[in-house]
């Protein structure tokens, strides 16, 4: 039996301009979003964790580093990173911009899993890689109580995996910077505890 607490990096600069950073883009926090990764560090820092998991991006970094401070174990996957999102990453929150994502959003609520940007991923490439991250971590025996920090596309899509609920149901897992959905491992099957948890920001 396992238990993952599974949160989304704290905000940077780019989020709060409703700029993509996809992977491509390793944007750190800004003081909002190091006020955010404090207040959750706050709160459950009296959790034992037996094992920190990151991306390879600095945000997710910078966003447990409360924990990776006590001495914990920390590993890296690239597998947790954010889905790319090619050509778009980085550009400005225009009209254009915004009418292009809604359009592949929609494209992954009909179905079509390979739909992605030019440069970019699509969800059935980020399932690939996040599903031999997973298989990685479940393995472990030996850790009872895990964080993972990660981002909020590559979240929405791992609960999905993690629920065996279809991708297109992506929409239906709402996130914001260092929300923390919790699920229990137990029998080859995951449960979720609680999802989409803020309370740790009421202090902010």
């Amino acid at each position: 039996m396992k238990e993952l607490y599974i949160i989304r990096h704290g905000e940077t600069e780019l989020n709060r301009l409703g700029i993509v950073q996809g992977r491509g883009v390793n944007a750190d926090l800004n003081d909002t979003g190091i006020a955010q990764a404090t207040a959750f560090f706050n709160k459950y820092s009296v959790v034992k964790f037996d094992k920190i998991y990151t991306s390879s991006l600095v945000r997710t970094h910078q966003t447990v580093k409360g924990f990776i401070d006590l001495g914990l174990p920390w590993e890296q996957l690239d597998g947790l990173d954010e889905l790319a999102w090619g050509e778009w990453e980085g550009k400005p929150n225009t009209p254009e911009a915004r009418e292009a994502f809604r359009a592949v959003v929609k494209e992954w609520q009909l179905g079509n899993y390979d739909a992605k940007f030019g440069g970019g991923e699509s969800p059935n490439e980020v399932a690939a890689r996040m599903a031999k991250a997973m298989d990685h971590i479940k393995k472990q025996a030996d850790e009872k109580l895990v964080l993972i920090c990660m981002h909020g596309r590559a979240m929405r899509l791992l609960l999905c995996l993690l629920l065996d609920r279809p991708m297109s149901d992506m929409e239906e897992f709402p996130h914001s910077n260092t929300t923390l959905y919790r699920l229990q491992y137990d029998d080859n099957k995951f449960t979720l505890l609680d999802a989409n948890n803020t309370s740790h920001l009421a202090q902010l």
